[in-house]
C-alpha cells in the first residue's frame, strides 16, 4: 500500500478531520508560515509517512517496555547486565562504523537550539562539531520544530542570514565550520501539528522523533554528502537496544528510500538514562553499521536515577542539585564503564556539559566558569574521553586546551582501552553521598524550574538562569527531586520538613520576586510545576503534560 500525504494546510489549524484518504497519510494541521512549504513538501510528508506506516507500531512497543521496565525497579527489581544478551558483550571480535568524514576529531563539541541566530553563532564558533539541537534546547512550538528545520536548511546550503530586530546583520563567516550533528526529539514526544492516519483509518497524533528526523534526512541527505559530510544524528533518551534496533532499521530504510549507500548516516548514541547504562554494548551492537559513538548525557541521567529510584525509600535520595558531580559513585562508574566500552569496540566517548557559562559582563562570574569547566574537561580528558561538550562560544577555546593536552596532533584517544576498569551493577546505582538537603538546594529547585518552564512555555528551550545554562533535562532534576522529597518526607539541614504546603511557599516567593511582564507565563508555569512536583502521580517527562496543554495549539 502506498502511503499518501498532504502537503498543504490552512492559515489556522483544522479543527474538523479531512475526508478518508486510500492508504496511510500525515496531515498538517498547524499553521503554513512563510517558506513553511519549503519544508512541508508533498514529497518530505511522504517520506515521513513512509516512517510512521513501518515504524510507529514498533515505537509504541518500545514505549510500552519502558513503562514496564520502569515498574519493576520501582518495586524493587535492580537493573542488570543482560543474560540474555551475554553473548554480545563476550564475542571480542565485532566492532562499530566509527567516524564518518568530518567526525574524525570530535574534541569540541558547541549545542544549542537552531533558529537563525543561534545556528549562525554556532557555525562560526571554531568548534569541530555543532549539535544542533531539536530536543532539550528548543522549546517544541510549531514555529521553532519548522522554523528550526528552515535554518538548517539553508545553512548546510549556505545560504543562512538573519537580521536582529534591533537590525544587527548575522552572517557564517568561518572558514571552517563545524559538523552538524542533529538531534531529534526523543520517541516519547509527539508532534500534534501534523496528524498521522493509519491504515485502520486511526488517527493519532505523529513522532516527534520521526518527524525531526524525516524532514532533516529527507531535505539535506544529498546536500550534506555533497558537502563532504553526512547526514548525522544524535539519538537521545535510549533506554534499550531493542530501541537501539528500531532506529537501525529506520536508517537502513530511509538510506534505501533516497538511494544512498549503507552505513551513510552516522549516530551518537547518549547515554543519559539507568537502562541504558547497562546495555551500552548491545547498543552499540545494534546500530554498530551506523553509530560513531556514545556521549555521557549527565543531566538527564541524573534525572533517570531519580525517577527510576523516587519510590525506593531514603537510600535512594540525592542531596542538592549541585552536589550531585561527575565524581560521586554512580556517576564516576557510569562515565568509566562508557569510555571503557566505547574504545573496546572502536566508537568515541563523548563527555558531557558543565552547566556553568561565562557573563561577559561579570569578570568574577566568567573566571569561576572558566576555572569549574576547565577542571571538568582535564577530567574527561585525562579519563580517556575523544571529545566533549560546550554550550557557550567562550567556552570553546578552554575545552580544547584540556582536550590539546591530552590528544596532542591525534584526533581521538580510542586506543585507550582503559583495561583496569571493573564496574559492577551495584556501583552503577551506588548513589550514596553523604551530604544534606538544604533549605537553600530545596529553593534553588523551584525557583530554577519555575523559571525555566516559563521561558520554555514562551518557545525558549536553553536559558542562563542564576550563571548556569538550564535546559529540559536540569529542570527535570529540580522538579524530580522536589517530588522525590516530599514522597520521602526528607528534611533539610535546618530542620524544616519538605512537604507540598512548603514548596507553596516558596512558589509564591518566586512568583513575588519575579520581574512580571506583559505576556509572561508565569502562572502557567507554576500550574506546571504544581502538575509535575506536587501531584500524587509522576509524569515520567514534565514536557509531555506542558506540550499538551500549553504548546500543542500554537
Amino acid at each position: 500500500m502506498t502511503p499518501t500525504a498532504t502537503g498543504t494546510a490552512p492559515t489556522t489549524p483544522t479543527t474538523t478531520s479531512p475526508a478518508p484518504a486510500a492508504g496511510p497519510r500525515i496531515d498538517v494541521t498547524g499553521p503554513m508560515r512563510p517558506r513553511y512549504d519549503e519544508i512541508l513538501t508533498t514529497e518530505a510528508l511522504a517520506f515521513v509517512t513512509e516512517l510512521h506506516h513501518r515504524f510507529s507500531g514498533r515505537r509504541h512497543d518500545r514505549l510500552a517496555d519502558r513503562m514496564r521496565r520502569r515498574f519493576e525497579i520501582g518495586n524493587g527489581h535492580d537493573p542488570q547486565f543482560r543474560s540474555d544478551t551475554a553473548h554480545i558483550r563476550d564475542d571480542a571480535t565485532w566492532r562499530v562504523a566509527g567516524p564518518g568524514p568530518g567526525l574524525e576529531d570530535r574534541r569540541v563539541e558547541i549545542t544549542g537550539p537552531t533558529d537563525p541566530k543561534m545556528t549562525i553563532n554556532a557555525l562560526n564558533s571554531g568548534a569541530r562539531v555543532w549539535l544542533a539541537d531539536q530536543e532539550d534546547a528548543t522549546s517544541p512550538t510549531w514555529a521553532n520544530v519548522i522554523e528550526g528545520q528552515l535554518s538548517l536548511f539553508d545553512a548546510i546550503r549556505g545560504q543562512l542570514r538573519y537580521t536582529s530586530p534591533e537590525g544587527k546583520e548575522y552572517a557564517v563567516t568561518a572558514e571552517r565550520t563545524p559538523t552538524i550533528v542533529m538531534r531529534p526529539r526523543g520517541w516519547h514526544l509527539v508532534e500534534k501539528h501534523l496528524r498521522y492516519t493509519d491504515r485502520t483509518g486511526r488517527a493519532l497524533a505523529a513522532s516527534g522523533s520521526l518527524v525531526d528526523y524525516g524532514l532533516y534526512f529527507f531535505h539535506n541527505a544529498q546536500a550534506l554528502i555533497a558537502n563532504g559530510v553526512g547526514p548525522y544524528f544524535y539519538l537521545p533518551k535510549l533506554e534499550s537496544a531493542e530501541e537501539a534496533k528500531l532506529w537501525d532499521d529506520v536508517f537502513t530504510f530511509s538510506e534505501e528510500y533516497i538511494g544512498i549507500p549503507h552505513g551513510t548516516i552516522r549516530a551518537t548514541v547518549l547515554i543519559e538514562t539507568l537502562p541504558a547504562a547497562f546495555e551500552m554494548e548491545e547498543i552499540l551492537f545494534e546500530l554498530r553499521d551506523h553509530v560513531a559513538g556514545l556521549n555521557a548525557g549527565r543531566w538527564d541521567y541524573i534525572f533517570s536515577m531519580i525517577k527510576n529510584y523516587r519510590g525506593r525509600g531514603a537510600r535512594f535520595v540525592l542531596p542538592d542539585r549541585s552536589q550531585v558531580t561527575m565524581t560521586v559513585p554512580f556517576m564516576r562508574a557510569y562515565t568509566e564503564l562508557l569510555v571503557q566500552t566505547c574504545h573496546k569496540r572502536g566508537a568515541f566517548a563523548i563527555g558531557g556539559m558543565s552547566a556553568f557559562i561565562p557573563n561577559r559582563r561579570d569578570p568574577e562570574v566568567t573566571a569561576q566558569a572558566f576555572e569549574k569547566v576547565t577542571a571538568d574537561k582535564r577530567r574527561e580528558a585525562g579519563d580517556g574521553f575523544d571529545g566533549t561538550w560546550v554550550a557557550h562560544p567562550d567556552l570553546i577555546p578552554v575545552a580544547q586546551a584540556e582536550f590539546d593536552a591530552v590528544l596532542g596532533d591525534r584526533p581521538n584517544q580510542v586506543d585507550r582501552l582503559r583495561p583496569e576498569v571493573a564496574v559492577t551493577a551495584s556501583q552503577l546505582i551506588d548513589v550514596h553521598i553523604g551530604l544534606p538537603i538544604t533549605a537553600a538546594g530545596v529553593k534553588g529547585n523551584v525557583s530554577v524550574a519555575i523559571r525555566y518552564i516559563e521561558a520554555w512555555l514562551r518557545g525558549l528551550g536553553a536559558v542562563a538562569i542564576d550563571n548556569l545554562m538550564e535546559d529540559a533535562a536540569t529542570a527535570e532534576i529540580s522538579r524530580s527531586q522536589v517530588w522525590q522529597w516530599i514522597h520521602q518526607d526528607r528534611v533539610t539541614d535546618d530542620g524544616t520538613a519538605i512537604t507540598a504546603a512548603y514548596i507553596e511557599t516558596l512558589i509564591d516567593e518566586v512568583l513575588a520576586s519575579a520581574e512580571r511582564r506583559s505576556g509572561d507565563r508565569f502562572d502557567d508555569a507554576a500550574e506546571v510545576f504544581r502538575e509535575v512536583a506536587l501531584g500524587q502521580d509522576f509524569p515520567a517527562f514534565l514536557t509531555i503534560p506542558a506540550y499538551h496543554r500549553y504548546l500543542s495549539e500554537d
